[in-house]
């Protein structure tokens, strides 16, 4: 991790590089205000640093090369982003003229600012957690609501609350070890033994219930995968055009148009689905088609939920049951095609839906369906969810030594449980960022867009 100097001013466009209203350039930093005052002046003389903090006060911008009327706000330290001086500039919208100001930053004295290094300040100067500041790169990165919701509870400290009540909860029953070290009667070891194995059971059934959201978090985060599968030609390329409004796969009368998967990813209130469109599963010698046809088959297995299509026009087959066979043991919707136009479909499922991408109908009842069997529409909006792959490491292996002192504390000495529980506390630890190494704190703020 680079070392950041208090010396050490930086500066970036906070707003995206397209065109707009208005465009920010934020800089943080010892000499921000200072450098604020050379280039920004209002109407009575007065500078920044005579600014009434956290309030915008209108004012001329001077570069080299132009002039513009700007706002500016100032944040003294520690009451800022970044807990360090930062000033922001509210300019007209236009790389032209943010790139110009920025670039005045620096040549008065600042430098731009890397990715993510605005919150790697918030983070080393104690402003925000370490999840806190993922779950804001979370909520930037959202495609859902549900994505959003999720990235907020991480942002407003939520898990990293939780993680520092049991950190404190391990160094309380380390204390508590280190006390019986200096009294090794038998009787105080015992009870301490009791005291302590009580304790780490209880932390560890927290965790485990923290962890058990996992499944949940990266249905949110990665989206529910549904899968068209059926023979050709029975509406799965008009079905997944319909539900995306778009046409988006290529429909003909042509058996085995599809010859490979389709994915496309909508938003069914709130949560991100992942619709994919597979070849007509059929038998077949063109050796192209083959390989997307047992693709198909392959992906049934690694679905969250499969749509199998059935033509309502035509007779139930050999090939139907076939392919019915593959995916009755998935979680699945029998969805029966076509429904505007006469039915001969001789089979009938204990639950169906008849939908028709001509007129619309069974669409919504197929909307449902499938939100339904997501089982993410009802999460409390307040609810804690594992959403990321290095906080369920970090709990899984927390909770691996709290399992293994449980099971071992009545043979093992004190001092060697003591290794096992210090270890929780430092897995713990990599949540709020407290024992995280520089080198996985540096590559999780590079994720972040310049600016930010």
């Amino acid at each position: 991790m680079n070392n950041i100097s208090n010396e050490d001013t930086i500066v970036a466009i906070s707003t995206g590089a397209s065109s707009g209203a208005i465009s920010i350039v934020r800089m943080t930093g010892s000499k921000a205000i200072n450098i604020a005052d050379e280039i920004f002046i209002t109407k009575k003389n007065t500078t920044p640093s005579s600014f009434t903090p956290r309030m915008l006060t209108l004012g001329t911008v001077k570069t080299k090369s132009f002039n513009e009327q700007a706002m500016c706000v100032i944040f003294k330290a520690p009451y800022s982003y970044t807990g360090e001086d930062m000033v922001e500039f509210q300019c007209h919208g236009g790389s032209q003229i943010s790139q110009g100001i920025m670039k005045e930053c620096i040549r008065c004295g600042a430098r731009i600012a890397t990715n993510g290094e605005f919150t790697k300040r918030a983070f080393l100067n104690g402003k925000m957690s370490l999840s806190a500041a993922e779950g804001m790169m979370d909520m930037i990165n959202a495609e859902s609501d549900a994505e959003v919701r999720a990235g907020f509870n991480l942002l407003s400290g939520k898990l990293s609350t939780i993680a520092s009540r049991a950190q404190k909860e391990l160094t309380d029953i380390l204390a508590e070890i280190e006390v019986s070290f200096d009294y090794p009667e038998e009787t105080i070891e015992y009870i301490t033994k009791k005291s302590v194995k009580e304790r780490l059971a209880t932390l560890r059934d927290q965790i485990e219930e923290v962890l058990k959201t996992a499944s949940t978090g990266k249905l949110i985060k990665s989206g529910i995968n549904v899968l068209i599968v059926g023979k050709p030609n029975v509406g799965k390329s008009s079905l997944l055009n319909y539900l995306l409004g778009s046409e988006r796969a290529i429909v003909t009368d042509v058996a085995g148009t599809t010859r490979d998967t389709i994915e496309e990813t909508l938003v069914l209130d709130d949560i991100k689905i992942n619709l994919i469109d597979t070849a007509g599963i059929h038998d077949t010698e063109d050796k192209v088609e083959k390989i997307g046809v047992d693709k198909a088959k392959n992906l049934i297995k690694q679905a969250d939920i499969v749509l199998f299509l059935i033509d309502s026009n035509r007779n139930y087959s050999k090939e139907d049951e076939e392919i019915y066979n593959s995916v009755k043991d998935a979680k699945h919707i029998v969805v029966k095609t076509k429904s505007d136009l006469e039915s001969r479909t001789q089979k009938h499922f204990d639950e169906e839906i008849e939908v028709s991408t001509i007129t619309g109908d069974g669409i919504d009842l197929l909307k449902s369906r499938i939100l339904e069997l997501t089982k993410l529409s009802n999460i409390p909006a307040e609810s804690v969810i594992i959403t990321n792959e290095r906080h369920k490491e970090a709990l899984k292996n927390a909770s691996s030594c709290l399992d293994r002192v449980i099971k071992n504390i009545t043979l093992d000495t004190l001092d060697l449980v003591s290794i096992d529980i210090k270890q929780a506390y430092i897995n713990i630890g990599e949540i709020t960022g407290n024992t995280t190494s520089e080198e996985i704190i540096d590559q999780i703020f590079k994720k972040f867009c310049l600016g930010k």
